[in-house]
């Protein structure tokens, strides 16, 4: 089947793309409005995107009237946001921060989740989180109905237990998203596949 997107509806097109662009990392980020309340909200539109410097990408759509979603605004306003990463006991959790939330009232709080102090930046992280990433805010752009946001890691917090050798992380296992607007998958069942060279793959060494 052909499917032109010219012809559908934004909702179908956006279904298309979420279930056929799988799986995505969920970027759970904390961010701070200027009243001190600290967001929690997860976003899939999310990847890493540069590794020197370290960038990564977050595109947050806007509210059905049009205005920015209260991450969105806070990064915006403070420049500064954490990435926390989605294990499977912290699911429960981030589904309750998905909810429409008024601005005054943080998610943290109502999922029953704490904060930690970040080392490089104001917003604090999910103390929870086994791994997190403070960012600063390099850019945004426009882009339709969503802003996409380009922040640079500035900090790692990873759970000891999860870092090996030559920082390898071992035993880390989030959360990723695949079709809207509520089905996941777990990343447990894993396979190694070493990258060949092009002097292996012309003698056939596969």
């Amino acid at each position: 089947m052909h499917i032109d997107p010219d012809s559908n509806l934004p909702s179908d097109n956006y279904k298309l793309l979420t279930n056929l662009v799988i799986p995505r990392p969920i970027a759970w980020v904390t961010s701070q409005n200027a009243q001190g309340v600290v967001n929690l909200a997860p976003f899939s539109f999310f990847n890493a995107v540069g590794s020197n410097p370290l960038y990564l990408i977050i595109s947050i759509a806007d509210r059905d009237d049009g205005g920015l979603k209260d991450t969105a605004s806070n990064i915006s306003s403070s420049g500064e946001f954490v990435v926390n990463l989605v294990t499977e006991e912290l699911l429960p959790a981030m589904n309750i921060s998905a909810a429409n939330f008024p601005s005054d009232e943080s998610e943290v709080t109502a999922a029953g989740l704490h904060m930690a102090e970040s080392k490089k930046i104001e917003v604090p992280r999910i103390a929870e989180a086994q791994a997190s990433l403070e960012c600063t805010l390099h850019s945004q752009q426009a882009l339709g109905v969503c802003t996409l946001f380009v922040g640079q890691v500035v900090m790692f917090h990873v759970a000891d237990r999860l870092i090996g050798d030559r920082f390898h992380i071992n035993g880390f296992a989030p959360i990723g998203r695949l079709g809207s607007p509520s089905v996941y998958c777990r990343t447990s069942d894993r396979f190694d596949l070493p990258r060949i060279s092009h002097d292996q793959w012309q003698k056939g060494n596969l």
